[in-house]
């Protein structure tokens, strides 16, 4: 396992259709799981849950995309259409990240939101510490309201994003970051 600042520094999303499998084991995956619910949670709300795409689901759950689309979208030629089906069919895991917020006198909901992203970034991490490739993704069918429910979302939920794992087939190129001269300022 890598150093846990070393792993920081140098950690980069793969891009689904540079993964394959194998993806986690189901004692791997638990261990992701149980890391992405280890996150700040002001008051323990635990204002998100996951969703655990794998197998024939991530089909199943394109197919509901892919329907969607094509209503929305009545002349959209087949192969978008198709291209909307294999939405989460490239890695071998998708875990979805539930988002929901509660009525709290103390925390707001920006705060629980907040604590889902970092309930997100904590799956990407634990994932590429355990060797795999990860990305962090949403997409128009993210913020749609009749793909979500047909994913089981309940009405005052939404998804902070899908985050797709799976075995790397080459290395992950790296993408310019911020310099911190130009993103840090001192008070």
């Amino acid at each position: 396992m890598p150093d846990a600042i070393e792993l920081l520094k140098t950690r980069r999303s793969m891009k689904p259709r540079e993964m394959t499998g194998p993806g986690p084991s189901a004692a791997e995956l638990e261990t992701i799981l149980t890391i992405g619910a280890r996150v700040p949670d002001h008051g323990k709300l635990a204002p998100w849950r996951f969703i655990v795409f794998e197998g024939d689901a991530r089909a199943r759950a394109g197919d509901v995309i892919a329907k969607v689309f094509a209503r929305k979208n009545p002349g959209a030629p087949a192969s978008d259409i198709e291209v909307e089906k294999k939405r989460l069919t490239d890695a071998p895991l998708v875990i979805g990240v539930v988002s929901f917020t509660k009525p709290h006198p103390k925390v707001p909901p920006w705060e629980q939101e907040l604590s889902a992203g970092a309930s997100a970034m904590n799956i990407v991490t634990a994932a590429t510490a355990l060797g795999y490739g990860a990305c962090w993704l949403t997409g128009w069918f993210v913020f749609d309201r009749d793909v979500l429910d047909g994913l089981g979302l309940k009405p005052d939920e939404k998804l902070a994003g899908l985050i797709h794992i799976g075995t790397p087939t080459r290395p992950s190129e790296d993408r310019p970051r911020p310099a911190l001269s130009d993103i840090v300022t001192r008070f």
